[in-house]
């Protein structure tokens, strides 16, 4: 599968420190530019505009709130929230490209606000101006509760922080399509996630998560400042439409991709990278034991495994990436599609091996997946 140059140069870290900023941020998007306060209608308008405002102040800090509680160890949650990541390279630090999952009958309510807070688990929060809490990443992104009937709410989001040990606190709460008129009790809910960020910064071969995908799409413009927070998946002129699951129907196209960093680049800007793809099916009647021989074509299967085909390999050198391609700053983007027309009801896994051909170098990757009917 041959896509065209991955740059994920434009993917950048937003840092928001502090409750008053995170709510200043809601403010932000919330208010409207007042009008001339001198005539009387104006001057209503600017009351009604006032007690608008405290209303949202109100809702953020009670959205904070629900992210303070969770980190106090307390605080109810009115529905589950499930996650799912990725980790990119990015330009400073890693990205995190991420999916929370939300029962949709669960939420009475159109929209909601969402908070995301990333805290190191190795050191206290640090202090600012006024005693002001910092973490290294926190934001409320307004959300709309819309989805495909009958299935579960996604929404994709994705922040950027340093390598190291986090707990990712979420938090959701629903918002009243009019504030000052409604007294209705409003659900929520937050999620606490252990994240361990990898270091894409090393210099060693290195990929991005293995990312199962229902299909990439082409964009017709670059994305730019906080849209990458809010359409994560877009890299270069791709932008990856991550699969719900690992369950796949026969009818279906399996989709893998995955970015390569840090391939050996001589000082003539020559790169080779070869990438290979080996099926394994899972299958307890004759399958192969664990310490069984690969045969000179292709890597053992493991204890329960039985080895079922290769594809073609892929290889990235200058001739194919073009010559404007610049290995040394941009990823390279790699993956197969893999009809699933022929294949049989079971588990399977997909074996990668990137080797590095001019340092010799390789690694090794895996992604499962469930065929069904």
């Amino acid at each position: 599968m041959r896509r065209k140059r991955a740059d994920v140069a434009n993917i950048r870290s937003r840092t928001q420190s502090g409750r008053r900023t995170a709510v200043a941020a809601l403010l932000l998007v919330c208010t409207v530019a007042a009008a001339d306060a001198s005539s009387p209608q104006n001057r209503l308008d600017r009351r009604s505009q006032d007690r608008l405002d405290e209303m949202r102040r109100r809702e953020g800090e009670a959205l904070l709130a629900l992210a303070d509680a969770a980190m106090a160890g307390r605080g109810p949650s009115d529905f589950a929230i499930a996650w799912s990541n990725d980790f990119f390279k990015a330009q400073t630090g890693t990205f995190v490209p991420f999916t929370v999952t939300i029962d949709r009958s669960a939420l009475t309510a159109a929209d909601a606000l969402m908070y995301v807070r990333a805290a190191r688990r190795d050191a206290l929060p640090a202090r600012g101006d006024g005693s002001l809490v910092r973490y290294p990443f926190d934001i409320i992104f307004p959300v709309a509760l819309s989805g495909p009937p009958g299935q579960p709410l996604r929404i994709t989001r994705g922040f950027a922080v340093a390598p190291g040990d986090y707990d990712v606190y979420v938090a959701l709460r629903e918002r009243a399509a009019d504030p000052p008129a409604s007294d209705r009790r409003l659900k929520g809910a937050v999620l606490k996630q252990p994240l361990t960020v990898p270091d894409f910064w090393t210099g060693e071969l290195a990929t991005s998560t293995i990312m199962l995908a229902d299909r990439i799409d082409q964009v017709t413009r670059a994305i730019t400042g906080d849209e990458v927070l809010e359409r994560p998946y877009v890299i270069g002129a791709n932008e990856v439409q991550r699969a719900a699951g690992t369950a796949f129907r026969r009818d279906r196209e399996l989709i893998v991709v995955f970015l390569i960093y840090n391939p050996t680049v001589s000082p003539d800007k020559r790169f080779d990278i070869e990438v290979d793809y080996h099926l394994f099916r899972k299958d307890g009647a004759g399958a192969q034991p664990a310490s069984a021989a690969a045969d000179g074509d292709h890597p053992p299967a493991r204890a329960g495994e039985r080895y079922v085909t290769r594809t073609t390999p892929q290889r990235f050198k200058p001739a194919v990436m073009g010559a404007d391609f610049d290995a040394a700053s941009g990823p390279i983007m790699a993956g197969q599609g893999i009809l699933l027309s022929s294949f049989q009801e079971g588990e399977y896994r997909l074996g990668i091996t990137v080797t590095d051909l001019m340092s010799r170098k390789s690694l090794s990757r895996d992604v499962t997946f469930t065929v069904g009917s």
